[in-house]
């Protein structure tokens, strides 16, 4: 199906929202929240309009069963996002203890689409976006590897280890 706008030709595939995903793969919710809420601001990456990324700045929210995100009036981000809805978010960063790289809490990453449903209640038209998932990551450090476990819809939790 083509882009809002006539983007790029992407394709929507299956996509959860947030409480989908957590009654399927508690436990991989609990963590991906837990890194989301380590730290205010995670990363966004959006497409511009000539295709190349863009990453910026954003803050997730966990309400109604759904993953949030919010923009202000006219923002890049959200302009790059009314017209074509893919994106990724990448937890708030916290390096591993350098003595003890097992006690990392990790990182997580979702994918999907942003879903614009109006603004963020203030009245300034600024934007709020549901993010309709499509694949969530979360990767963490085990004894001298990474153990990955990843999540998509009908595919459920798959892990990988890295050494």
């Amino acid at each position: 199906m083509p882009g809002p706008g006539g983007g790029a030709g992407w394709q929507a595939t299956g996509m959860t929202s947030w409480k989908q995903f957590t009654d399927e793969a508690p436990e991989l919710a609990a963590a991906v929240r837990d890194r989301f809420a380590v730290r205010k601001h995670c990363t966004l990456a959006t497409l511009r309009a000539d295709g190349s990324p863009r990453i910026s700045g954003s803050e997730v929210e966990f309400s109604d069963g759904e993953m949030w995100l919010g923009s202000m009036a006219r923002a890049r981000k959200a302009l790059d996002l009314r017209r074509d809805p893919r994106m990724a978010l990448h937890s708030p960063g916290v390096d591993p203890p350098e003595d003890d790289p097992t006690r990392w809490g990790g990182e997580a990453k979702v994918a999907g689409l942003a879903v614009e449903v109006g603004d963020a209640g203030g009245g300034d038209g600024s934007h709020r976006f549901r993010i309709d998932i499509e694949e969530v990551v979360f990767i963490r450090v085990e004894g001298n590897g990474l153990l990955i476990d990843s999540w998509h819809p009908g595919r459920g939790v798959q892990q990988h280890v890295r050494s």
